[in-house]
């Protein structure tokens, strides 16, 4: 009989500083099984286009407490704002009617095969709960910093909202221009009937490195829209996965990648429509320019007794650039046999024609450039009926219009 002996890899050193914060967090177990893994590379097929081994050679010492330093990154008028600075819940104001803040220790977020989201289970202490009744008036903003020196943070969010309750949930991240490593959960469960509407914004600083990841438990009758937008950080991903639990159950499901100069966004949706009756549609964006890349993954999974579903996937980018990347790969696994199921992609350069007509009405081909982007993207933000927030996404886009296009007058 041979022997056989299990290769371990060779770990990089940001890989060892990941498995040393995990022993000093006392996740003995998971530095063990980090130490055996490391991080995912092309091979490892939900990060196929986005290989952490290589993106992620140096990683930032464990963040530690801080208080609040830099100004808002997005303000929205009228919202309650909740605090969390390096990924700790700071004091909140009075919560509106229907609002419940606590705190909730523990991973927030499913046991999962992946290792980001093993890394923030095994890294985040204490999250901040919210539970949520009746219909809240208010938005609630979730403003996430990491601020000082370059640091690791870890957080997390449990949310629940009520059988028949309303909600606005705003996340942002932000923080000091440092190169901060930051990974995030959220997770949301929809009561029967109930209606959400979850955002979420990075706009960190241009060298931080951004993970999040969202789960969403949807119950019948439900109705829930998200809207991931990626516009800061030199490498961003955002992981959602979504669940359908009861029939009657709708999703809307949203996103965009804004890159330029090298950046690297990557948003990966997981959906799993595992009863009968439930519909979504998803529909994500990318623009980018320069020597930039964006990805977009998107699986649906349809399972056997889920009969009468009905999903579909559009996956569209605009390259402003000969350098400018969009990869996309829409999946469909259905295993039932009375469903409506479809995806596409679309990618391409600007229209010449349109181009054209705009510059012969004495518009200047940057002005021009950035009228028709801005064309392309509003779809997303169509849906949002408060005027300040729908202005202050906006304005999320145009800032980066700005820096895309400088000639333009934004």
């Amino acid at each position: 009989m041979s022997n056989v002996t299990q290769m371990t890899p060779k770990l990089s050193p940001g890989e060892e500083t990941l498995a040393a914060q995990l022993d000093a967090a006392g996740a003995a177990d998971a530095a063990t099984r980090f130490r055996t893994s490391g991080l995912p590379t092309r091979k490892i097929e939900s990060y196929h286009y986005t290989d952490l081994k290589m993106l992620l050679r140096e990683v930032p010492d464990a963040g530690i407490a801080a208080n609040e330093a830099s100004a808002p990154a997005l303000r929205i008028p009228g919202a309650y704002r909740i605090l969390m600075v390096n990924g700790v819940v700071q004091d909140t104001t009075t919560a509106p009617a229907g609002v419940v803040v606590g705190k909730v220790k523990g991973p927030v977020l499913s046991t999962r095969d992946d290792i980001m989201v093993r890394l923030n289970s095994a890294l985040t202490g204490e999250s901040l709960s919210l539970d949520l009744a009746n219909e809240v008036d208010p938005i609630i903003h979730i403003d996430r910093r990491t601020e000082g020196d370059a640091a690791h943070v870890n957080g997390g969010a449990k949310i629940f909202v009520a059988d028949g309750g309303s909600a606005t949930i705003v996340e942002t991240y932000s923080g000091s221009d440092a190169d901060h490593l930051g990974n995030h959960a959220t997770y949301i469960a929809l009561g029967k009937g109930a209606k959400a509407t979850h955002i979420t914004v990075d706009l960190s600083g241009n060298t931080a490195r951004h993970f999040a990841h969202a789960e969403y438990d949807i119950s019948a009758d439900a109705n829930l829209r998200t809207l991931t937008i990626h516009a800061g950080s030199a490498l961003s991903r955002t992981q959602l996965f979504a669940k359908f639990s009861g029939e009657g159950a709708h999703a809307d499901f949203t996103g965009l990648n804004l890159v330029e100069g090298g950046q690297h966004a990557d948003i990966t949706l997981d959906i799993a429509h595992a009863v009968p009756n439930t519909t979504s549609t998803e529909t994500y964006k990318s623009v980018a320019r320069g020597r930039s890349r964006a990805v977009f993954q998107g699986k649906i999974v349809v399972s056997t007794n889920a009969q009468k579903t009905d999903a579909k996937m559009m996956a569209q980018g605009l390259m402003l650039s000969e350098e400018a990347e969009i990869l996309a790969k829409p999946e469909l696994e259905i295993f039932a046999d009375d469903v409506v199921c479809g995806h596409g992609a679309t990618c391409g350069a600007l229209d010449d024609d349109s181009l054209f007509y705009l510059m012969s009405r004495g518009i200047s081909r940057a002005d021009a450039e950035a009228m028709l982007v801005r064309a392309f993207l509003e779809e997303l933000f169509d849906f949002i009926e408060d005027e300040e927030l729908h202005e202050a996404l906006s304005g999320v886009s145009d800032s980066w219009l700005a820096r895309a296009i400088p000639e333009a007058d934004i």
